[in-house]
C-alpha cells in the first residue's frame, strides 16, 4: 500500500513511527533555510504568507546543501550572545580560556568602564587562566565542577569576581570544544543559592505541582489550562501558552493565560516553519530558554583562532536569538520571552541509551511579556522542574488516549471482521458500527462489482469510480493507497472535489473493487477558543505575526487534510486482507439474491484473483508473528510456519507428515485428540492450552505453552479436509506467572507478617494513592490499613492537619513530593530523614528510601517506600544527641544575649565619639578620636558575626570601601598597647612613612581583625622578660594594571623571639577539628579572613624567632602628594 502524503512507503507502526519523524525533519529543514535566507536577504520587505507558500510547494532539492549547512551553522554556532550575562569558554584540563563575550571583561569589573582600552582588558583574553578572575572559592568550586561527569548537576554555582566581589551564577556545561561558563548577575537583594539549595527552587513550584497532581485523569486540556495559569502565577508573565506539535510538526495554542487587554492566541494553529526544526533540536538540547530583551544588541564572543569552527552555543543560556526570531517578537509586541521544553516518551519501541534518545518533542511553554524581563536562575530552575512533573502527566494522558483509541479500533475491527465472517460484507457499511467508525473520518464507501454504498462526505458515484480507474492505471503494484492531499498525490480530478474531499485511504478488495476512507481539508478541523478569526481581516501578509501566521498555516493545509495515522492503516490494511477472502459472488442487496453467472474470461480473472489472494495469505502465514500450523483429517501436520519452527527448533523439513500427537506433552494428548475429535465435527474450540515439545538446541528450555484456537478447513463442498491451529504463546509468560505467584506469595506473607524483624512499608500508584501499609507501620503510625489504603499518602494519610499521620510542617511533605516526582520521572532519590506524629502524639523519627515500581514493559506504575528506624541505643544516641543540640542552642541563645548586651555600651560609646566630634578638638586629639571610632567599629562588625560557617566556607562577602592605611594599622597598634606594656614586651613598629597617605579600597576593619589577632598571638606567646621585643613590619609594592589602576601589594611581617607559637596551635591555624582552643579558633578564623581577601598567611619558624607573614592585596584609591 502506497502512500503520497509524504512519498514514502507505508510501513507497520512499530518500525516506521521514527522513520517518518526523521523524514519529515530532513525534508523540512531545507524549506526552514530557505526561509531563513530569503528573510536576510529581504532589507525588510520579507513576505511571510508568499514564502511560506512557495517554499512548501517547491522541491527541497532546490535548495543548495551549503545553504543548510550555513543555516544550521548560524543557528547553533552564530557566535552572538545576548548581554544580560556573559560567557567564558575554558579547556577542561587547564582552565585556559578558549572563547568569551565581548562584555566579560566590562561585566566581571576588570577594568574601569569609563575609559576602555586594551590595556585594561588584558586580565582576560585567549590563554589566560580563568580561575585568576575569581576569589579562591569561587575557582576551587569551579575546578571541582570540572571533575564531575554531569558538570549540570552542580548548576548554578555560585562565585564572586575578584575586583570588587560580585556575585555570579556560574551555569556550566561541556561542549566538544571544552567548557562553556554562562555567567549571570546576581542581585544582590536576592538571596544567592547553590545546586545545594535546589530544594529552595523546588519550593517555589511545590504548590503548583501539587495543584497538578490533584487533577483528576483523561483530560490533557484541563492539565493545560492549570499549567498556564500556574506558570503565570509563578514567572508573571503577560502571556503564558501551551504550544501542541501535531504529528505533521505543525503547531498549535492549546491553553493560554493572558493579561486581559492582548489579542487572545488560544486555538491559533501555526505552519512547521513557525518553529524550524533546527530550533525544536536545540530545544531538546536546552529545555529552558530565555530571551530577556529582542531589542538589545547581541554580544560578539571572540574566540581562539586556532579552533577549527565557531564554538557551539547549543546548551548555553546566553545564546542570542536570530534575526528572523527577534523579529517575529518584535511584530508581536513580545519584548521578552521564556521557552520551556515538553518532552514526551518515543513511540517507538526501541529505545537508544543515549540521554535524548528515546524522548521527543510533545510541545512548548511559551511566555511572553511586553517589556524587558529577566528571570533569575532559582526561578527558572523551578520552571524548568514543574515542566517536567508536568511532561510526566502529558506523557501519561498521551499514553491513555493512545491505549483507548486502539481499544475502540480493536473493537470495531472485531464486530467489523465478525460481520465478515458471517458471510455479511455489505453489513460493514450498511449496519452499525461501520467502516467509518473503524477510523476518524468524513465519508467512506464501497466500490463493488460496479455498485456503491456512500457513507457521509463523498465524492459523487461517477467521481468514485474515476478515481477507482485511475488507482488501476498508476497504482496497479500495490493493493491500495493512502494520502493526505489527493491533489498532491496526482489525482488529476482533486480540484473539482474541492476541500470537501482532501485525503483518502483506499484498499483493493479483488482486482477491480475499492473500500475507501475520506477526509476533508485540515482547517476544517480547527476550533477556535479565542477571539474569533474573521476571514476579511487585513493583516499584513509581510509581517511575520502569528495571525499572518496561521492565515499562511490555512494556505498550506488549503487541499490537505489530516494525516492518516500508523494505528489507523494498521486498521485498515487488516480489514483489507480478511474483505480479500470473504467476498462472495452473492451479496444481499434490498434482501433480494443476485446470482451471477460468470464468462469464461471471468473465472480465468477470477482464478488469477484467488491466487492472489492464497499467495498473499500464504506470506501472511508464514512471515506471522504467532505460530500456525494445520493438520489434514488424519492428524497428520501439513503446514508448519516459521514461527512454529523457531518456538520448537523442529523445522518445516521435519514437522511434515508427523502425528500432530507426537508433537506435543505426555499430558496435553488427551486435549489434543479431543480437538481433533470435535474439530472433524465440525466444533471449533477456542483458547485450549497445550504444550509443545521442544527439539535440538531447544530441547533444554523445556515444553513450549501455546493457547490455540482451532479452525476448520473445508473444500467446495463443504466437507472438513483438515484444521488450522493459530496459537499464542504464553510460555515466558507463563514462567513469570509462576515467578510471580511465588514472588506475590512471598510478598503477602512479607507484608501481612507481624514479624519485628520486617521494616515498616507502604506502597504508593503512580498517582500518589496509598496500595499498602504493612503491619510495622500499622504499629508505627497507630493508623490501621484499612485506613491508609486507597487513600492519597500527601494529605490524606500524612497531613499538616490533625488527622492522619501529622507531620510537622509543609516542608516536610515538600520533601516527600519532590522524591517521590524524582522517582516517577525516573531518576534516583537519595534517603530522606522523615519525622510524624503517630496517633497517640509521639514523634517518631526514620530514614525513609523510596524505590520505583514497575511493570513488565519497564513502566513506573509506584513507589515502594521502607522506613528504617533506629533501635532503642540508637534512639538513645539521638536523644543525646539532641540533648547536645539543645545545649548548643542555648549556649547560642545564651551568646545571643551577651552580643546584645554588648551593644547597649556600643551604643553609648558611638554616642559619646559623636558629641566628641562635634566639639573643637585639636588634631591629635581628632586622631586620637579617629583611632577610638575605627576600634569600635571593629568590635561591632565582630559582634554582628552570626554567620561563621560563611568564614570557614570562604564565601562571606568583604565590604568594600576607602580606607586610609595609616589609620587602621594605628588602630591595630593601639589594640595591643594595654597588653604588651602587661608583659613587658616592646612593640617595635617598622612601617614606612608613606602608610599615612595611602588610601585602599577594602574591608579595613577585617584587616585590623586579622592583623590584632596575629599580633596579639605573638605578644601572647613571647617569654614576659623586659629585653624582649616583638616586632611589626609592613611592606609594600605598588604594580600598575592598565592605565589609571594600581594595585598595592602589602607583606606584613610580625616578628616574635623562640620558642614561639606551639605547634599544635599551628596546626589549628589551618586545621580546624573538634576541641580547638580558644586561640585556636581565632587563629583558624583569622587565616580564612585573609583567605576571602585574597591573601595568604604562613608561619616561619627559625632557631632564635618565628614570625607571622601575611601576604593582602588591594587596589590604590588614591596616594596624598603623588600623581
Amino acid at each position: 500500500m502506497s502512500s503520497k502524503s509524504t512519498n514514502k512507503s507505508n510501513c507497520s507502526r512499530s518500525s516506521s513511527a521514527r522513520s517518518k519523524e526523521n523524514a519529515r525533519v530532513v525534508a523540512q529543514t531545507p524549506i526552514d533555510a530557505k526561509l531563513h535566507v530569503d528573510f536576510e536577504e529581504s532589507k525588510g520587505l520579507f513576505d511571510y504568507s508568499t514564502s511560506i507558500d512557495f517554499n512548501i510547494s517547491s522541491s527541497t532539492s532546490n535548495v543548495p546543501s551549503s545553504s543548510v549547512s550555513a543555516y544550521r551553522q548560524k543557528m547553533q554556532r552564530g557566535s552572538l550572545v545576548q548581554p544580560f550575562g556573559c560567557l567564558i569558554a575554558v579547556d577542561e584540563q587547564n582552565f585556559t580560556v578558549l572563547a568569551y563575550s565581548e562584555n566579560a571583561p566590562e561585566m566581571l569589573d576588570l577594568a574601569p568602564h569609563a575609559v576602555p582600552s586594551i590595556e585594561q582588558q588584558e586580565a582576560l583574553t585567549v590563554g589566560s587562566d580563568v580561575r585568576t578572575l575569581f576569589t579562591s572559592s569561587g575557582a576551587t568550586a569551579l575546578q571541582k565542577a570540572a571533575n564531575i561527569g554531569e558538570v549540570n548537576l552542580l548548576n548554578p554555582i555560585l562565585v564572586h569576581c575578584k575586583t570588587l566581589g560580585k556575585p555570579f551564577y556560574a551555569i556550566l556545561h561541556r561542549i566538544d570544544a571544552g567548557l562553556v561558563i554562562d555567567l549571570e548577575p546576581v542581585n544582590p537583594a536576592d538571596v544567592p543559592i547553590t545546586a545545594a539549595g535546589a530544594l529552595k527552587s523546588y519550593k517555589l513550584a511545590a504548590k503548583a505541582i501539587s495543584r497538578l497532581q490533584s487533577l483528576p485523569s483523561g483530560n490533557i486540556s484541563l492539565l493545560c489550562d492549570v499549567l498556564v495559569k500556574e506558570v503565570s502565577d509563578l514567572t508573571g508573565y503577560d502571556r503564558v501558552m501551551v504550544y501542541k506539535f501535531h504529528e505533521d510538526e505543525h503547531g498549535e495554542v492549546v491553553a493560554e493565560s493572558r493579561r486581559s487587554d492582548l489579542e487572545p492566541y488560544l486555538g491559533l494553529h501555526y505552519p512547521a516553519t513557525d518553529i524550524p526544526q533546527a530550533s525544536r533540536f536545540l530545544f531538546m538540547k536546552n529545555k529552558v530558554r530565555m530571551i530577556c530583551d529582542c531589542f538589545a544588541q547581541p554580544v560578539k564572543v571572540i574566540q581562539d583562532k586556532g579552533l577549527a569552527q565557531p564554538l557551539s552555543l547549543c546548551g548555553s543560556i546566553l545564546r542570542s536569538s536570530h534575526g528572523c526570531h527577534a523579529q517575529y517578537m518584535a511584530n508581536m509586541g513580545s519584548i521578552a520571552s521564556l521557552v520551556m521544553s515538553v518532552t514526551i516518551n518515543e513511540d517507538d519501541d526501541e529505545m537508544d541509551s543515549e540521554q535524548d534518545k528515546g524522548r521527543k518533542l510533545w510541545g512548548l511553554v511559551v511566555c511572553h511579556h511586553t517589556s524587558p524581563r529577566f528571570v533569575p536562575f532559582p526561578l527558572r530552575y523551578a520552571c524548568e522542574f514543574l515542566i517536567q512533573i508536568f511532561g510526566v502527566q502529558i506523557n501519561k494522558e498521551v499514553e491513555l488516549a493512545a491505549q483507548m483509541r486502539e481499544k475502540h479500533i480493536l473493537q470495531t475491527q472485531t464486530v467489523l471482521c465478525d460481520m465478515l465472517l458471517r458471510d455479511s460484507p455489505v453489513g460493514i457499511v450498511t449496519k452499525s458500527p461501520n467502516v467509518m467508525d473503524l477510523v476518524k473520518c468524513d465519508g467512506a464507501a464501497l466500490y463493488y462489482r460496479k455498485k456503491f454504498w456512500l457513507l457521509g462526505v463523498t465524492p459523487k458515484e461517477a467521481q468514485i469510480r474515476d478515481i477507482a480507474e485511475w488507482l488501476r492505471e498508476y497504482h496497479s503494484g500495490s493493493t491500495g493507497l493512502s494520502t493526505d492531499s489527493l491533489m498532491e498525490a496526482g489525482y488529476p480530478g482533486a480540484s473539482i472535489l474541492g476541500e470537501a474531499v482532501c485525503g483518502m485511504a483506499a484498499v483493493r478488495i479483488t482486482a477491480k473493487d475499492f473500500l475507501f476512507w475520506f477526509r476533508s481539508h485540515t482547517a476544517k478541523e480547527i476550533k477556535w477558543g479565542g477571539a474569533k478569526h474573521d476571514p476579511g481581516d487585513k493583516d499584513d501578509g509581510r509581517k511575520m505575526h502569528p495571525r499572518s501566521s496561521f492565515k499562511a498555516f490555512l494556505e498550506v493545509v488549503k487541499w490537505r487534510s489530516l494525516t492518516w495515522e500508523d494505528v489507523e492503516m494498521d486498521a485498515i490494511h487488516s480489514l483489507q486482507l480478511i474483505l480479500r477472502g470473504s467476498l462472495q459472488d452473492e451479496i444481499a442487496d434490498d434482501s433480494k439474491t443476485i446470482v451471477n453467472v460468470p464468462s469464461v474470461d471471468d473465472r480465468i480473472q477470477r482464478l488469477d484473483e484467488l491466487c492472489i489472494v492464497t499467495n498473499e495469505m500464504v506470506r501472511l502465514i508464514e512471515t506471522a508473528v504467532v505460530p500456525i500450523f494445520a493438520v489434514d483429517s488424519s492428524g497428520n501436520i501439513n503446514g508448519w510456519n516459521s514461527k512454529a519452527a523457531e518456538l520448537t527448533g523442529l523445522t518445516v523439513e521435519q514437522a511434515i507428515g508427523m502425528p500432530f500427537v507426537d508433537l506435543v506433552e505426555d499430558d496435553s494428548i488427551d486435549i489434543v485428540k479431543n480437538m481433533l475429535s470435535l474439530a472433524l465435527e465440525g466444533i471449533e474450540e477456542r483458547g485450549i492450552e497445550i504444550k509443545l515439545r521442544t527439539f535440538g538446541c531447544q530441547e533444554k528450555d523445556g515444553p513450549i505453552i501455546l493457547v490455540v484456537n482451532a479452525c476448520c478447513s473445508r473444500d467446495l463442498k463443504e466437507n472438513i479436509v483438515g484444521i488450522c491451529f493459530v496459537g499464542q504463546d504464553l510460555t515466558g509468560q507463563k514462567i513469570v506467572m509462576n515467578k510471580y505467584n511465588h514472588i506475590q506469595g512471598d510478598y503477602v506473607g512479607i507484608m501481612r507478617s507481624p514479624s519485628a524483624l520486617i521494616p515498616p512499608i507502604f506502597m504508593i500508584d503512580e498517582l500518589g494513592r496509598c496500595l499498602e501499609w504493612n503491619d510495622a507501620m500499622q504499629k508505627l503510625s497507630g493508623m490501621k490499613r484499612e485506613e491508609a489504603n486507597d487513600r492519597m499518602l500527601l494529605g490524606e494519610v500524612f497531613t499538616v492537619n490533625n488527622f492522619g499521620c501529622r507531620v510537622k510542617d509543609h516542608d516536610t511533605l515538600t520533601k516527600l513530593r519532590i522524591i517521590f516526582n524524582r522517582i516517577t520521572a525516573g531518576e534516583d532519590a537519595d534517603k530522606l530523614l522523615f519525622g510524624f506524629f503517630d496517633r497517640q502524639g509521639k514523634f517518631i523519627e526514620a530514614l525513609l528510601s523510596a524505590n520505583r515500581r514497575t511493570d513488565a514493559d519497564g513502566r513506573i506504575i509506584g513507589i515502594l517506600c521502607f522506613l528504617h528506624v533506629a533501635s532503642a541505643e540508637v534512639q538513645c544516641a539521638l536523644q543525646v544527641q539532641r540533648m547536645s543540640e539543645q545545649a548548643a542552642a542555648s549556649s547560642l541563645n545564651k551568646l545571643a544575649y551577651i552580643r546584645q548586651e554588648l551593644r547597649k555600651p556600643l551604643k553609648g560609646i558611638v554616642l559619646m565619639q559623636d558629641l566628641m566630634g562635634a566639639s573643637d578638638l585639636s588634631r591629635e586629639q581628632r586622631q586620637l578620636l579617629r583611632t577610638s571610632v575605627m576600634c569600635q567599629e571593629q568590635i561591632t562588625k565582630i559582634v554582628d558575626d552570626t554567620n561563621i560557617e560563611s568564614i570557614e566556607e570562604c564565601y562571606m562577602e568583604m565590604n568594600s570601601r576607602e580606607f586610609n592605611l595609616g589609620e587602621a594599622l594605628e588602630a591595630v597598634l593601639k589594640q595591643v598597647m594595654v597588653m604588651s606594656q602587661e608583659r613587658q614586651v616592646e612593640v617595635i613598629q617598622d612601617l614606612p612613612a608613606e602608610m599615612s597617605s595611602m588610601y585602599l579600597y577594602g574591608d579595613n576593619l577585617r584587616l585590623q581583625q586579622v592583623l590584632s589577632d596575629f599580633l596579639t598571638n605573638a605578644l601572647l606567646f613571647t617569654p614576659a622578660f623586659e629585653e624582649l621585643s616583638v616586632a611589626f613590619r609592613v611592606i609594600p609594592r605598588k604594580e600598575r594594571i592598565g592605565m589609571k589602576i594600581h594595585i598595592v601589594y602589602l607583606e606584613f611581617r610580625i616578628t616574635h623571639p623562640a620558642p614561639g607559637i606551639p605547634e599544635d596551635l599551628v596546626q589549628e591555624m589551618f586545621h580546624h577539628s573538634q576541641g580547638v582552643s580558644r586561640e585556636g579558633l581565632g587563629l583558624y578564623i583569622s587565616q580564612k579572613l585573609v583567605k576571602i581577601m585574597n591573601g595568604t598567611v604562613q608561619y616561619l619558624r627559625e632557631a632564635e624567632r618565628s614570625s607571622f607573614i601575611i601576604f593582602v592585596e588591594f587596589p590604590l584609591a588614591r596616594h596624598l602628594g603623588h600623581h
